[in-house]
């Protein structure tokens, strides 16, 4: 397989990247034929995967203008993975010329395109970390420059708890991040769940698999252990939904029943 000039030299071409799958999900082009094909076999078994990552960046979207209105201007996204149309920096400073916005990621690809996209924008930055490694994040020099703990922030973990198996505790993760975060912060995140799937659990596991098959299992909470992540924060109205029904921006018309599969949340730190 050629290595496409704008593949970082330090990545193995030849294995799936999560972030990368999501690229092509959504219509990108920074993905190799590795990604492409684990994607499709997943789309073999869920072939609305598609409509539910786009109802996933709808959702990040809303929050993050909401987020604005409430009067935050800093954005600390962990798992950001590729730039792609509406980032929360493009959506934050379009409203507050000046908001802060520092991105997280662990694929070198998303951190390279990440970089490319920034340049020159001094309100924004990038940070390759990992958010079983919250003090690492936490400790980085842009998260140093851009982002003052003291004053409140909208922490987005945007279709990255999913990834995190309870192996590595993501409740002590997002608890950690939660510790470091000034009075009325909020916690913006989405999360994959059986519930609202238009299909029998059995057919979408094997869209589990395939992930599990990558080595970037997909873990399937359910709403409860989901909604354990806001531990902390009182709940924005309407409470943890599906994704397209957090705060539509028109009322919602022939829903897509993938746009619903997956659970989406806001939480406020008094």
């Amino acid at each position: 397989m050629e290595r496409p000039a704008w593949a970082p030299r330090s990545i193995d071409i030849t294995v799936p990247s999560v972030s990368r799958m999501y690229d092509y999900y959504l219509g990108g082009s920074h993905n190799f034929e590795v990604d492409r094909e684990a994607a499709r076999r997943a789309m073999e078994f869920m072939p609305g995967l598609p409509k539910t990552m786009q109802a996933n960046r709808a959702f990040l979207r809303r929050a993050v203008r909401f987020a604005v209105g409430e009067g935050i201007t800093q954005f600390l996204d962990i798992g950001s993975g590729i730039p792609t149309f509406g980032n929360v920096h493009e959506v934050a400073q379009t409203a507050v010329p000046g908001a802060r916005v520092v991105y997280v990621d662990h694929d070198p690809v998303a951190v390279a395109h990440s970089q490319a996209v920034l340049e020159g924008n001094d309100d924004a930055g990038v940070v390759a970390g990992d958010l079983r490694k919250p003090r690492d994040i936490l400790a980085s020099s842009e998260v140093g420059r851009l982002i003052d703990l003291n004053r409140p922030v909208a922490l987005l973990l945007v279709a990255v708890l999913h990834f995190v198996e309870d192996t590595d505790d993501p409740y002590a993760a997002v608890a950690e991040l939660r510790e470091a975060l000034a009075p009325g912060s909020m916690l913006m995140l989405t999360h994959a769940s059986y519930e609202e799937i238009p299909l029998p659990p059995e057919r979408a596991g094997g869209a589990v698999d395939v992930y599990k098959d990558i080595r970037n299992p997909l873990i399937m909470r359910s709403r409860d252990e989901i909604a354990r992540f806001f531990e902390g924060y009182d709940m924005v109205e309407p409470g943890l939904v599906p994704m397209p029904r957090w705060r539509p921006d028109t009322a919602p018309e022939d829903e897509d029943p993938y746009e619903l599969s997956g659970l989406a949340g806001v939480g406020r730190t008094a």
